[in-house]
């Protein structure tokens, strides 16, 4: 792994890389990642895309319950929006690369803007990445630019937002059943109430 790390940073730069774990983390530009994708699967080797997932940092660097947790409201991310451990940048997409001819292994992330997520779709690098991308789109809302079926693969079609953002309801947005009269499924406001579990501690 020496070699490789040295490798990355001669060409990509020591503050883009991190070690961590006995793992290798490089972090570049959105702008950046069609040419760095190419530049590591041609010049390093990393041949299959193993993992592509979204991430979401609203609550990074706070605690579970330091999230404003309660009985009355019905998730955590809608009460922890704020405070002064938020992370700079709210979602990423990440890559996991592996090299089979060197056995050899590389986390890649990149930053998305909050606002208007967008990247480019690595589907002409890695085959692999087609339904990778296509979950991310849907339960993140990462938009992957140039994914030539860019749809939601794991939600209905008339699914309202992102589940997997940390702050989607955790009873969601609408419900569904089926309507005999209509016969059709139809949509309708959430009907149970809002509520958080929080474990009950026991003192002595």
């Amino acid at each position: 792994m020496e070699d490789l790390k040295e490798q990355l940073i001669e060409e990509f730069g020591e503050d883009s890389l991190v070690e961590a774990f006995s793992e290798l983390t490089l972090t570049i530009n959105v702008n950046d990642i069609i040419k760095t994708c190419l530049k590591l699967r041609d010049f390093f080797f990393f041949d299959t895309l193993v993992d592509l997932c979204g991430v979401d940092y609203l609550t990074y660097g706070q605690s579970d319950w330091d999230a404003g947790a309660s009985s009355s409201g019905f998730s955590r991310g809608r009460e922890a929006q704020g405070g002064d451990d938020r992370h700079s940048e709210r979602f990423a997409v990440v890559y996991h690369l592996l090299s089979v001819s060197k056995n050899q292994r590389l986390r890649v992330k990149s930053f998305v803007d909050e606002a208007e997520p967008i990247i480019e779709s690595v589907t002409d690098i890695w085959a692999s990445a087609d339904w990778y991308e296509r979950e991310a789109f849907d339960l993140m809302g990462i938009l992957f630019e140039n994914h030539v079926d860019l749809r939601r693969i794991l939600t209905d079609y008339g699914f309202v937002g992102h589940p997997l953002r940390k702050d989607f309801p955790m009873i969601g947005e609408v419900e569904m059943r089926y309507d005999e009269d209509l016969g059709r499924v139809v949509y309708e406001p959430v009907s149970i109430e809002p509520n958080i579990n929080v474990p009950r501690v026991i003192r002595k």
